[in-house]
């Protein structure tokens, strides 16, 4: 029994083919705007955690 042949380059992951579709698709203008935006949005929902989890121990502090 042989051995499976070993690849010399590795398979790209979803996201590298998303990103190849995508600088095929836009310019890059288009792309930094695109992901400027998510990181504003990644960026948000990390501070709005950030402000419930405030309000969490404020209200256990004020009920102690």
């Amino acid at each position: 029994m042989q051995a499976a042949p070993v690849r010399a380059t590795p398979i790209p992951s979803f996201t590298d083919a998303l990103r190849a579709v995508e600088s095929l698709l836009m310019s890059s203008g288009q792309r930094t705007a695109r992901r400027n935006a998510w990181t504003s949005v990644l960026e948000d929902r990390r501070r709005a955690k950030d402000r419930v989890e405030a309000q969490l121990v404020v209200e256990s502090v004020t009920r102690s």
